[in-house]
């Protein structure tokens, strides 16, 4: 018979939910999964009277016939399992290719719109609007959306924290149910807050705990040198609005014009979120970084009056109580990087784990969604990973995010 088990992969040890049935383990196994009935495919399946055949055949074997049969069949079991593991090792790597990709040409956008704005400020901001409005489309196609972790990338902070600060800002945009229109106008004003720290001298262009007041207020200056860039550029109200406001908080204690929530835009709310989560992941220090666990706790536990209780809500549901670049320490011991979550099981993130009998270019992203025995204990810094687990995964310098499709891949051998 050919059978189809309405069943999860993780709760079966077949290669395929979907197969003709071969021998009598498989039967016995299929009732230890205690289903109430199993679907029969009859076109799929062999005519009875070759299975009656079949069975006398089988009887009629002598013990040795028997044990090579069932040699053969866990070799074919095994070389399914490999060339599974093999599919699914080209398809996660395919996947995070495409996304650094794509990462690096966004990088190398804001680099040129740096380069040509003073000189070709409407031809820049077309390409911005170009590139941005790639990303809408995207996103709210029909689907789900993960945020993706990319391995080290070469760049410098200016063009990796514009590009972090776009994805995630519009990912938050759809998770908030904003429409094309002001989700266009957020990509734009995500992708340029910046844009006037090009006016800045280089020492004043990233803040830093010891400024003095006159270096503080020089740092502010950039948000109203980024307005009239956008002008020139020709950008929206709305756009103009959340660059100008990207650093204000919800409380009044924000900058330039210290205005309060009720009259931030909700793009801006947004922006001035994500824009701190990214510069407490990314400083211009990085000895000074928190892992993204650390930077999600820190303004979850001291500085969330300041910012949009809805929009803080829906960042740390999308984000995840481990957010993408997070170091963990699984429930049986192993240690493991996460390195996506997808916003719908934020409790339930996709983890590389440290599996020293499997080469670090081989292991396999584990989806703990389908692990139903395994999930995390707790975050850890990097340093205080084993050395072995601290060179397997590798923990970034640098935390820089994509977004991909989601996409149901697993396979039982990963979680053994």
């Amino acid at each position: 018979m050919f059978v189809e088990l309405d069943v999860g992969w993780m709760a079966h040890p077949f290669p395929t939910g979907s197969f003709k049935i071969s021998s009598s383990k498989q039967i016995d196994t299929i009732r230890g999964l205690g289903l109430v009935r199993v679907r029969y495919v009859p076109e799929k399946s062999d005519p009875e009277s070759a299975s009656v055949e079949d069975g006398a055949a089988t009887a009629c074997r002598s013990p040795s016939d028997v044990l090579a049969l069932e040699r053969a069949q866990a070799a074919q079991h095994a070389q399914l399992l490999r060339q599974q593991r093999a599919q699914l090792l080209s398809a996660q790597q395919n996947s995070l290719t495409a996304c650094e990709r794509r990462f690096g040409a966004a990088v190398l956008q804001y680099r040129k719109t740096l380069e040509q704005v003073s000189a070709q400020p409407k031809l820049v901001a077309e390409q911005c609007h170009a590139m941005v409005t790639g990303f809408v489309g995207e996103m709210l196609a029909d689907g789900e959306s993960a945020i993706r972790l990319l391995t080290e990338t070469a760049g410098d902070k200016s063009s990796m924290h514009s590009v972090n600060v776009t994805i995630v800002s519009l990912l938050m945009g759809k998770a908030m149910g904003l429409n094309q229109d002001d989700m266009q106008d957020l990509g734009m004003a995500a992708f340029l807050h910046d844009i006037g720290k090009t006016q800045l001298p280089d020492r004043v262009r990233w803040l830093e705990e010891n400024f003095s007041s006159t270096e503080y207020k020089a740092y502010q200056e950039h948000v109203g040198q980024g307005v009239q860039i956008g002008k020139t550029m020709g950008l929206s109200q709305g756009a103009m609005l959340a660059i100008a406001q990207h650093h204000e908080l919800v409380d009044g204690s924000g900058f330039p014009s210290r205005v309060k929530g009720e009259s931030m835009s909700v793009g801006a709310r947004i922006l001035a979120l994500v824009n701190r989560y990214d510069n407490l992941c990314n400083p211009s220090r990085p000895g000074a970084a928190l892992t993204p666990h650390e930077a999600l706790a820190l303004i979850f536990a001291q500085l969330k009056n300041r910012f949009d209780a809805a929009a803080l809500s829906c960042f740390i549901r999308m984000m995840g109580v481990y957010p993408p670049g997070s170091v963990v320490q699984l429930v049986d011991g192993r240690y493991a990087s996460v390195v996506s979550v997808n916003s719908s099981r934020p409790l339930k993130p996709r983890v590389v784990v440290h599996e020293p009998s499997v080469p670090k270019h081989e292991a396999l992203i584990l989806d703990l969604e389908h692990a139903s025995n395994i999930s995390i204990r707790r975050s850890l810094k990097p340093s205080s990973l084993p050395v072995a687990a601290l060179d397997y995964l590798a923990p970034r310098q640098r935390v820089c995010y994509f977004f991909e499709r989601v996409v149901d891949t697993h396979m039982k051998d990963a979680v053994s």
